[in-house]
């Protein structure tokens, strides 16, 4: 049962024709088909970010991992620029120095 019959499908293409008209119908297809498309993209974009992060962190890379841990800074799930923000922060408010300054 939830299955829909062939009766129900005439029906509810009908229902549509006779509600949207025969020009929107085409359109209203279409718009069907972007979802999946958007969400295959998302996938593999999700996808090529994971193994991005399985890669081995280069020389300077590892450097700023490493002291981000010296210092005290949570680096888990963290990139690299994010690492590189929060040492920052962290070098800024230790020493007083005004956010405005360019480190």
């Amino acid at each position: 049962m939830g299955l829909i019959g062939f009766p129900e499908l005439i029906l509810i293409l009908l229902v549509a024709l006779f509600l949207f008209g025969p020009d929107k119908i085409p359109e209203i297809a279409r718009s069907l088909e972007k979802p999946p498309a958007n969400s295959r993209k998302a996938q593999t974009e999700t996808e090529h970010e994971i193994k991005r992060l399985d890669e081995p962190l280069n020389e300077k890379d590892t450097k700023i991992h490493n002291l981000a841990i010296e210092m005290g800074v949570d680096v888990k799930n963290k990139n690299i620029e994010q690492l590189v923000e929060e040492i920052r922060l962290k070098i800024r408010t230790k020493d007083g120095i005004n956010k405005n300054t360019v480190v």
